[in-house]
């Protein structure tokens, strides 16, 4: 089964949201345009509380986008972003969503972040996605969305680690930081990650 999974489509990481990424907003019609390509269609979105541990807010004397170490590992602090219940954390108004069979949340627990859309940032807790598309018999795993480089990036490497045969779809998705993402992107494809463009796909 083809499945499409679609990353954090959401306001807050559109431009003039809270956390935004450049041009964000022009992965939304390829988006739409490519859902009745697939079997299945699964949409993810942050959803934080706002006392969560990542925002530099809920840390005196921080800053956005400063680096602290939790759990034994670097966090970067980021402004409150897509806080449960609120605007910012809702999809894209234009971002068509009757196709989603099931909407994956992450970054629930204040204690820990969670770019993957399978496990949290320490691989403590699943969100039970892979059993999920396991059970729906998923054997190929299109993903796409915000940030390329970030949630998209953590989500496509924890599928591929999963044992799913793994597509990226470039311009359905956007980064942060587009030279960190050349880099990423080099070491998906090492591992056997797949790069493609929306138009290619059957």
């Amino acid at each position: 089964m083809k499945t499409l999974l679609i990353i954090d489509v959401q306001n807050d990481f559109i431009p003039n949201g809270s956390l935004p990424v450049p041009n964000g907003n022009q992965i939304v019609p390829v988006i739409n345009k490519i859902q009745d390509k697939f079997d299945l269609v699964i949409g993810t979105q942050d959803w934080h509380p706002k006392d969560h541990i990542s925002f530099a807010s809920n840390h005196e004397g921080k800053s956005n986008f400063d680096v602290i170490e939790i759990h034994k590992k670097p966090q970067t602090l980021w402004p409150n972003h897509c806080v449960q219940g609120t605007k910012g954390a809702e999809f894209h108004p234009d971002l068509k969503t009757k196709k989603f069979e099931a909407i994956f949340r992450k970054g629930t627990d204040k204690t820990i972040d969670s770019y993957s859309a399978f496990y949290d940032n320490g691989h403590l807790k699943s969100t039970g996605l892979a059993g999920y598309l396991k059970e729906k018999g998923t054997t190929e795993l299109y993903l796409c969305g915000l940030a390329a480089d970030i949630c998209v990036y953590f989500s496509i490497m924890d599928a591929f680690k999963e044992g799913f045969d793994c597509f990226l779809i470039e311009d359905a998705s956007k980064a942060l930081d587009n030279i960190e993402f050349e880099k990423l992107k080099k070491e998906m494809i090492a591992m056997g990650i797949k790069m493609i463009t929306s138009a290619s796909i059957q």
